[in-house]
């Protein structure tokens, strides 16, 4: 799940791209702030501050684990294709990060408990397409112009065939694993490389910048919490908010999986019925649901032509 927030579009070529070669403005940078008490990753390509000269954010909202490296390739090639004009932001989930040797994962623990930061937070770092379109309910005034909901999981999460395996695991044996989560962070990182490039060995085009990302998730409590933010999704993510969808119908594209376990073909069918004006569609290429995996770089090139007609349109 990436929600991509388009404030406003600049014009473009699809093609530019090709001919583009790798040079320092490919090179992230990373933030690591405390948001609402929970430490917070940023990664960001382009500008690192925004100004008035900004007329357009890419704003990636990641799934879970909410770990902003796993989209790297994904923002990189977003970044190139626009000629690197435009930032391109992600911002993790709170906690689902290694926090550097000078921050603490809370800044305050008391105010964490208090606030249950790492569980689904409605205000812009959490969950992405269910996020979104809380966010655009709750402030209408948003200036988003195009909201791209990849793998959307915006609707009875625990009724579908992950969800059924999931939801007793996450909500009700979540802390059975702890325990040998707890033993993996205590592994030197080069065994925990070693054991990540084992499991993702059947992914035959697998995105080797991934792998880093897995490293610090298995480090600390950054996978207990993104455990427990999948059992809250399990238990908030019911009904599909089809008032705030047909409200801001225009400014949405859905792009289903064929084959996603997370949110199954019939979602989308009900969907499509619901809303035929919709732009809705359903994945014809055969990626997964975790596509940042091994095709990263393919989905940002397709979400580039979905816009680039909008974006003449919007600069003009």
């Amino acid at each position: 799940m990436i929600i991509i927030g388009l404030v406003m579009f600049p014009s473009f070529k699809a093609g530019e791209m090709e001919d583009m070669v790798t040079d320092s403005r490919d090179d992230p940078q990373t933030d690591f702030i405390y948001c609402f008490g929970a430490n917070t990753e940023v990664l960001k390509f382009g500008s690192c501050q925004l100004h008035s000269g900004h007329k357009i954010l890419f704003l990636i909202i990641p799934g879970n684990p909410g770990v902003v490296g796993f989209y790297r390739t994904f923002m990189q090639t977003l970044h190139r294709m626009f000629g690197y004009r435009h930032p391109v932001w992600a911002v993790s989930h709170a906690g689902h990060c290694v926090p550097p040797d000078s921050m603490d994962m809370v800044e305050d623990a008391s105010l964490a408990a208090e606030g249950d930061v790492f569980g689904l937070i409605l205000i812009g770092h959490s969950i992405g397409c269910y996020i979104i379109l809380e966010m655009i309910r709750r402030d209408p005034e948003l200036k988003v112009l195009k909201a791209v909901m990849l793998f959307p999981t915006i609707e009875r999460m625990a009724q579908t065939p992950q969800g059924k395996v999931m939801t007793p695991v996450l909500c009700q044996m979540r802390y059975v694993a702890y325990l040998p989560l707890f033993l993996l962070s205590l592994l030197p990182d080069r065994l925990k490389t070693s054991l990540i490039k084992l499991v993702f060995g059947g992914i035959h085009s697998l995105d080797l910048s991934v792998v880093q990302p897995t490293v610090g998730l298995l480090s600390g409590d950054c996978a207990a919490n993104a455990m427990y933010m999948g059992g809250q999704e399990m238990k908030k993510v019911l009904e599909r908010d089809n008032i705030t969808i047909r409200k801001n119908l225009e400014k949405l594209i859905f792009y289903y999986g064929a084959t996603d376990h997370w949110c199954p073909i019939q979602y989308y069918l009900d969907i499509k019925k619901d809303f035929p004006h919709g732009d809705i569609r359903l994945c014809e290429n055969g990626f997964r649901h975790a596509f940042v995996l091994d095709t990263g770089r393919e989905v940002a090139k397709m979400v580039v032509e979905w816009i680039s007609g909008d974006l003449t349109t919007q600069v003009l």
